[in-house]
């Protein structure tokens, strides 16, 4: 093993970082953001409502990531061919980043819906009978307490992204993982680079996950 070569080509690997970390917050703020609106959909009364967020959830906690970036970047030029009837490239970037959202979406409902329903009642009571709008309660009132008690497993599913975004191998987009594969087998080195990658992965995962724990202890209520 000679990972001499590793130091000379940190500048590409970075590169590949920067595009991982990109689609890693772009991915958790766009799923957190739709999650969000998904888990109040299934919290709603209205049972029409209630029912499309529970089958978006479900459909998409049931079938695998890869499929879905796959699907996007295959698929949907196709279908908006067919609705347009131009050619309508979308890009691997763009394919990626709106399959993680809408996948880790039906996660992050789930997450979000479970920190609402952990909020007292009376609470909700209390603020409408201070002339809340239901609007205003959520805002102002449930969804900040909620989010608090549920940052440490937002941030858990986030690092399940960032292990995730090593995926995008299969459309040819150059994140970290496929920056570390390219330029071993271009020096002839690829077991060192993909080692090398793989610690870097371990790293960043594990320290992540133990700053999770202790904000965990922190937020605590």
């Amino acid at each position: 093993m000679d990972f001499s070569q590793i130091i000379p080509a940190l500048p590409g690997l970075w590169d590949g970082m920067a595009m991982t970390l990109k689609l890693m917050v772009m991915g958790v703020l766009g799923g957190v953001a739709l999650g969000t609106v998904l888990a109040l959909m299934r919290l709603s009364s209205n049972r029409l409502l209630s029912n499309l967020a529970a089958l978006y959830v479900n459909y998409f906690r049931s079938i695998p990531l890869l499929l879905v970036i796959t699907w996007f970047y295959f698929a949907v030029p196709f279908v908006l061919r067919a609705i347009t009837g131009e050619d309508t490239p979308i890009g691997a970037f763009t394919s990626c980043l709106v399959a993680f959202i809408m996948f880790e979406a039906a996660y992050f409902c789930e997450i979000v819906r479970a920190g609402i329903q952990s909020i007292p009642k009376g609470q909700m009571g209390a603020a409408q009978a201070l002339g809340m709008t239901y609007g205003q309660t959520m805002r102002l009132v449930i969804l900040p307490q909620a989010f608090r008690k549920m940052t440490p497993l937002l941030l858990q599913q986030s690092i399940i992204l960032f292990q995730d975004t090593s995926l995008v191998y299969t459309v040819g987009l150059m994140d970290f993982l496929n920056a570390a594969r390219s330029r071993g087998d271009i020096i002839g080195q690829p077991h060192e680079f993909l080692i090398f990658a793989g610690f870097v992965y371990f790293t960043i995962s594990f320290a992540a996950s133990r700053l999770v724990k202790l904000l965990q202890k922190r937020l605590a209520v």
